[in-house]
């Protein structure tokens, strides 16, 4: 039972100090990703996303912030943050074509910090996302909010 403990903290010392190779990991997206460099520093990037969520209409549901976390506990990581992001319309619409599909919302845009201070944002296609589904209306939500998370990036760069 002893064993426990040490392996415990050493597998989250994994996941608090990764090694220099994963760090230096390149970005490769999944199917389905969009993935925008930008030249814009994080912090003044995280802002302007926020801005750009509330001018196309869609609520911030909740933010998580790994950098914060690691802070908290004394580490320092590279700018970290996901914004879920939905709308109550777009939530009926989606639960009446399929209560399944729940477990997709909020839809998430995460912004990283690179090693230049710039962000990077990379999101799941809302029509990828709700297209596994195979129901037309799911469909069609995707295609529409394809288009609002685009122009959200689009607001967010300028």
């Amino acid at each position: 039972m002893r064993w426990i403990i040490p392996m415990t903290l050493a597998s989250l010392l994994c996941f608090i100090a990764p090694s220099d190779s994963l760090l230096a990991e390149p970005y490769s997206p999944h199917s389905g990703v969009k993935l925008i460099e930008t030249t814009i520093p994080f912090d003044n990037f995280t802002e302007r996303l926020t801005g750009a969520i509330s001018k196309n209409k869609m609520g911030l549901v909740a933010q998580a912030c790994a950098n914060c976390g690691a802070k908290s506990i004394g580490v320092t990581i590279p700018g970290n943050r996901v914004f879920m992001i939905f709308r109550p319309d777009f939530a009926v619409r989606m639960l009446a074509a399929s209560e399944a599909a729940g477990v997709e919302a909020p839809l998430r845009l995460y912004v990283t910090e690179q090693s230049d201070g710039t962000a990077r944002l990379s999101y799941r296609l809302p029509s990828h996302v709700f297209g596994a589904y195979e129901v037309a209306d799911l469909d069609r939500l995707g295609a529409e909010l394809d288009v609002i998370l685009a122009q959200i990036a689009q607001d967010a760069l300028q």
